[in-house]
């Protein structure tokens, strides 16, 4: 066993990096997507699946999760508080890298057929804003690379999507949303050479 372990030593600790590096949350450098995928090599697969399967460009798929929730799969909503101090309950059950609510989620898994997907996994997270931006071109007739509408459907919902020009505050974050995803859209098409598939081993 002792001979097993010390040959196979370095085998089982790049599988213990990979793991951990899969699993950690916050990215160092969560603005320059070259960073982000050199950072954490995993997440380059996933969101090029996620982009291959459901036509949305990775750079939205970046810049919706930094606005909702900076690539914290932990993230929550704050808390409301009952007279500005007493800790209250959360205005959503938003939750994970893509703050999907729990019914949106279910939905999600239902249509998908990905029973045992999580909101705190990137892999699903990247899923699941492909297949919602994709429903929101077919219903709404959004192009996924409208990172603007596309934002205002995933914040307000479809149903809400018709009165987002009366929401300032949408527009605002729908706005940060489009600059940043074409923020990522340069950074990842300069290091578009260096970034591949291909290299990513996946257990």
């Amino acid at each position: 066993m002792k001979y097993f372990f010390q040959k196979y030593k370095n085998f089982f600790l790049l599988f213990n990096f990979i793991l951990l590096s899969a699993c950690s949350s916050i990215p160092s450098n969560t603005a320059d997507g070259c960073s982000i995928f050199n950072e954490r090599y995993l997440w380059y697969k996933h969101a090029k699946k996620a982009e291959a399967k459901w036509g949305t460009p990775v750079y939205l798929q970046l810049a919706i999760i930094k606005m909702e929730s900076s690539f914290d799969r932990l993230a929550k909503p704050p808390r409301q508080k009952i007279f500005k101090v007493i800790p209250y309950k959360r205005p959503s059950s938003s939750f994970g890298y893509s703050q999907a609510v729990k019914g949106t989620w279910k939905q999600y898994k239902e249509e998908t057929g990905n029973k045992f997907a999580t909101r705190t996994r990137f892999k699903d997270s990247v899923d699941f804003i492909g297949w919602y931006t994709n429903k929101t071109e077919k219903i709404l007739k959004v192009s996924k690379k409208d990172a603007f509408r596309q934002y205002v459907a995933y914040h307000e919902g479809w149903g809400n999507y018709k009165n987002y020009k009366k929401n300032n505050k949408v527009i605002k974050l729908a706005k940060r949303v489009e600059k940043q995803s074409n923020i990522y859209k340069k950074q990842l098409s300069d290091c578009k050479n260096k970034l591949t598939t291909s290299k990513y081993i996946v257990f």
